[in-house]
This record gives C-alpha cells, structure tokens and sequence, in this order.
C-alpha cells in the first residue's frame, strides 16, 4: 500500500476533500489523524475508517485556537509514536462581495482559518520532521491562481498558500522536508452544496470546466495520495491544478 506506515494529520478531516483524503490515506496503510470544528462528523468519518480496518485519531477544535493545534499534533505523535504528513486542508469560503462589501470582520476570518491556520499547524508540525522529512501539502484553489469574481478575502487566502508553499520548499529542503500545494476547481463538497444545488448556476459552472463537470472529492484525495507518498520523493514546491481544464482556458 502506498502510504503504509506513514501518520498523517488532515485538518478539516470531517467532510469534503478531507474526508475524501482520510479515508482513501487510511484504505493505503497510513495511520491518520483528523481535526475539525464539529466533533460528532469527525466521528462519523472515524467510525467508516475503523469499520474498513483502518487506524484514525480524532481531535476536535478550530485551526485559530493556538492550544488546539499544539494538542492536535502532540496527540497525533503519542498515539501512533511520530508524524510523516500534514495535510492543511481546513478552509472557509467567502464568496458574493464585492471588496468594497467586505467588512474587517469577514476578511480576517477567512485570513484567521484559511492562511493564519495553516501557519500555526505547520510551525507546529515541522519540528517533528527535522531531521527524518516528512511531506506538508497545502489545500489551496484555482481562485489563488486566476481571478476569480466576488471572492477577494478567500481568493487573496489562496493565493498566499501558494507562495507559501514555494517558500516553505526552499527553506527546508536540506531537511528533506516537501512541500506541495494542489489547486482545485470547483469541487461537489459542503462548501459548494449551495451553488451545485441550483439548476441555472450549475450548469453554468460546469460549462467553465472543459471537461465539463465538477471534480468529486475523491479525485483531489488522489493527487494528494500521491504528494503524501515516496512516489513524489523528488517533488516540492510544485503546484499542481486539478481543474477539469479550468485554468487552461
């Protein structure tokens, strides 16, 4: 199995890609841990692990509570003895305004959970990979990539992950620490549910994809699989869309 032995830690574990990610992680051998806001979907989540004889953690709380992420990844390494992978995928959407519609608290929200949040999980998480590597993948967007209508605070989150990304890839590539960041389209998960749901504007959003369909969860859990795995052994700082064709246009 492709990721046999390995611990991973996925945040926003609960639903959408990484639930996708934390069952398909647990189906290849690895050991997985999974935080998220709502303890009873982490659960839930767990539960489907356990039944296909996988090993999963599960660790409630929000990625802008400092003690949470400490604690998370503490328990993660005293329950399965290291950590290999960290997976930030945890993120909120911010779409419908304009900038000037903003308000300060809106903006530093999704700033707090989507950008702040992957900071204070991986400043946390490197120490444990000094010194043997590891792989840290970073959940971003096609909307940190081109531009992308009424959604400037989650757009300007996304585009920073991606320099982030390539920062991290330089400064800890003598640790052999990775570091790569997977740009989806549009994905059916909760976070889209409300757009996916209404007839006009879905097809209109497919019709964007030359493919012409969204992505499914379990598809983006794949190009994740594989940045998580010794097959990308010679892989950082490299972002990669998975887009049905969407940034080719």
């Amino acid at each position: 199995m492709k990721l046999n032995g390995k611990v991973v830690l996925i945040t926003g574990g609960g639903t959408g890609i990484g639930e996708a990610t934390a069952k398909l992680f647990a189906e290849s051998g690895a050991m997985v841990a999974i935080t998220g806001r709502r303890k009873e979907v982490l659960e839930a989540v767990a539960k489907a692990i356990v039944a296909s004889g996988g090993k999963v953690l599960t660790i409630a709380g929000s990625v802008t509570d400092e003690t949470h992420v400490r604690s998370a990844v503490e328990q993660t390494v005293r329950a399965f003895g290291k950590l290999d992978v960290l997976v930030n995928n945890a993120a909120i959407g911010g779409f419908g305004n304009l900038l000037h519609e903003v308000t300060d608290q809106a903006w530093e929200t999704i700033l707090d959970i989507n950008l702040t949040g992957v900071f204070r999980f991986t400043r946390a998480v490197i120490p444990h990979l000094l010194g043997r590597g590891g792989s840290i993948i970073n959940v971003s967007s096609v909307a940190g990539l081109v531009g992308i209508s009424r959604s400037p605070a989650y757009s300007s989150t996304k585009g920073a992950l991606i320099a982030l990304t390539r920062s991290l890839a330089i400064d800890y590539a003598k640790e052999k620490i990775r570091c790569n960041c997977v740009c989806p389209a549009l994905v059916d998960t909760p976070m889209s549910a409300d757009a996916i749901s209404d007839p006009v504007m879905s097809a209109a959003m497919a019709a964007a994809h030359p493919l012409g369909r969204f992505g499914m969860a379990p598809e983006v859990a794949k190009m994740l699989q594989y940045l998580a795995s010794d097959d990308s052994s010679w892989v950082t700082g490299s972002i990669f869309t998975i887009d049905g064709g969407y940034t080719a246009l």
